[in-house]
């Protein structure tokens, strides 16, 4: 037979008895024994007054730090809009000011161009240049395939800038009258008197060309325009160089010497003119 070691079940009555025997017991105590409770209730409670003071200040400070932090996380997401508000607002001042010197590089070629109304200019962007640090020699955008072609005058500022030296399609390469190779027949007004104009670049060093091959009986005066003139072979008649600024007789005593101020500004070209008229020269009248 096997031994049953099963622990018997206590009946419910006298688990219900047993604690009410305990709760008897305390209220007993309770009422017998409440000053000595108060006491205990006393000590009890100054010792652990300042431990609960303390999980108090740490769950306020623990609350004060998690509003910190989300404080902190909505003031860096804030921080992040505000930048790419900033970066954006960036890239549109730098869009206006680019659209802005646009139109006006616009506005001063219309104003060139109505200076020249029997001639046919088209414009064209500057996108690179020589090595110098002047535009003497640069290409613009446009080709034979929009009526530029090799000898096309090239305007700028408040007159001539160059002439174009290589065509292609879809682009080409000007030369400009600062160039040391530029030599054009020109005349003083209002005096009328021929002369040319030499390309140097450093003469240019101080803002200024020479004009070589004057009549020493010519009437010269400091401001004097120098325009291209009618017997040039490359170049339209008429077209601004630029202004005397001073001049002084050669040597030989039959000629002057004069330097001027050019009509252009070669140290920051960004479009151009170009005159699609041919200059008509004797070989075209045959």
């Amino acid at each position: 037979m096997y031994k049953n070691n099963r622990k018997k079940d206590i009946p419910p009555k006298y688990l219900l008895l047993a604690l009410t025997i305990v709760c008897v017991a305390f209220l007993l105590l309770s009422y017998f024994a409440g000053d000595h409770m108060a006491k205990i209730k006393l000590y009890t409670g100054k010792i652990i007054a300042p431990f609960q003071k303390g999980v108090n200040e740490i769950g306020l400070w623990t609350d004060s730090k998690l509003k910190n932090l989300k404080k902190i996380d909505e003031l860096n997401r804030e921080n992040e809009e505000l930048k790419k508000e900033l970066e954006e607002a960036r890239r549109q001042l730098t869009r206006y000011q680019t659209m802005s010197l646009e139109l006006k590089n616009l506005q001063e070629l219309y104003k060139l161009q109505e200076n020249y109304p029997e001639l046919n200019m088209t414009a064209a962007h500057v996108f690179s240049k020589t090595s110098s640090s002047w535009f003497s020699e640069f290409y613009i955008d446009k080709g034979s395939d929009d009526g530029v072609f090799e000898g096309a005058n090239v305007m700028y500022g408040e007159g001539l800038l160059g002439l174009v030296t290589d065509c292609y399609p879809g682009y080409s390469k000007v030369r400009s009258l600062i160039d040391d190779s530029s030599k054009i027949s020109a005349r003083l007004i209002p005096s009328d008197a021929l002369c040319t104009v030499e390309g140097n670049l450093n003469t240019y060093k101080d803002g200024v060309l020479v004009v070589s091959n004057i009549d020493k009986d010519a009437s010269v005066s400091v401001g004097d325009k120098v325009l291209t003139s009618d017997i040039s072979d490359r170049y339209h008649p008429g077209l601004l160089i630029g202004y005397i600024e001073s001049y002084t007789l050669d040597s030989n005593n039959l000629t002057m010497t004069a330097l001027i101020k050019p009509a252009c500004d070669f140290d920051n070209i960004s479009d151009v003119l170009i005159i699609t008229d041919k200059k008509q020269s004797i070989i075209d009248e045959e």
